[in-house]
């Protein structure tokens, strides 16, 4: 075997009991698994199910456990890699480890191919709430969710939510007790009128907006925009270009950062200093920016007030 060949991971997300295990079963039960590749399934805690590898119609599966985040290293699984002289690697990952545990351990020749993320519907919404860092990472770079034992009587609009918060990736599956499943196909209209004549954010729709001009400057462009921000103002930025932007949480507390976007002043106010609150109305466009020190969204304004700071409970702007 090529010592630099390249091994295709398959990664499995969630925490105990959410499914992954039975997943990973049924996908080694299919035949089609059985290509001449062979597979070590690395599972990293250890769970009431168990797997029958007896009913395994995948070919070779060798199995080994990962009992402690210190035993996750690039030479140690590059050894259970050349020990069973696998193609691929399935991993049932700990729903307690963060992600870049795994990636910084991953030998280099290692590729991920395919992410899911498991959840049971009956405790999903407590742990978004207490656990909130754990399951932001579990979705953020997924390409699917998948929420096993769902009840006709869940809300789906609230799952949804949390999800697209974090990611507009990846897909969305609720999988019933019965075994039917369904794909998500809730629709993400913004909470304010792109297509008005000027567009209007409302204070707490400001995380959300930032994300989408962010992403999809061109669809802002040339477009006139309204909302409430603050401040920041550097001496190494040309004259009459501040930053105007909000504090925003994307996963939890320890990852609250300052962002914001380019505005040219226009001579429209004077004497701003950083953490003052302004109105303005903008107009957008793309351009290069000593903010963003590249191109980005760049804000000329049209007019711009003096604001009153928000209350403190609601500084911070958050995705949900």
């Amino acid at each position: 075997m090529a010592k630099n060949k390249e091994i295709t991971v398959y990664l499995f997300l969630g925490f105990l009991e959410s499914g992954k295990t039975k997943f990973i079963q049924e996908t080694l039960e299919d035949p089609r698994m059985k290509n001449g590749e062979k597979t070590l399934l690395l599972v990293c805690e250890d769970g009431e199910e168990e797997y029958e590898s007896s009913r395994f119609k995948a070919g070779k599966v060798g199995v080994e456990f990962i009992d402690a985040i210190a035993e996750l290293n690039a030479q140690n699984l590059a050894n259970l890699q050349r020990k069973h002289y696998a193609d691929r690697v399935i991993i049932e990952y700990n729903g307690t480890w963060l992600l870049d545990d795994l990636f910084e351990a991953m030998p280099e020749n290692w590729v991920i191919v395919q992410m899911m993320s498991f959840f049971d519907s009956n405790t999903f919404l407590s742990y978004n709430k207490n656990m909130r860092q754990l399951v932001f990472d579990k979705i953020n770079m997924t390409q699917m969710v998948v929420f096993n034992r769902f009840k006709g009587d869940m809300e789906k609009m609230e799952f949804h939510k949390v999800v697209r918060a974090i990611s507009r990736r990846p897909d969305i599956v609720y999988e019933y007790l019965g075994g039917k499943a369904e794909f998500d196909d809730i629709q993400d209209p913004m909470p304010f009128d792109i297509e008005a004549p000027i567009v209007e954010i409302e204070d707490r729709d400001f995380a959300l907006f930032y994300r989408d001009l962010s992403e999809n400057p061109q669809q802002y462009v040339g477009k006139k925009v309204k909302f409430k921000g603050m401040a920041a103002v550097s001496k190494q930025l040309p004259q009459g270009t501040i930053v105007i932007g909000r504090y925003i949480m994307t996963c939890c507390a320890d990852d609250i950062a300052y962002d914001g976007f380019a505005l040219i002043t226009n001579g429209k106010i004077s004497g701003v200093q950083t953490k003052d609150w302004l109105e303005i109305v903008a107009e957008v466009g793309y351009e290069y920016s000593a903010v963003y020190r590249q191109q980005g969204p760049v804000l000329s304004a049209i007019k711009i007030d003096r604001a009153q700071p928000l209350p403190a409970e609601e500084e911070v702007a958050t995705f949900y």
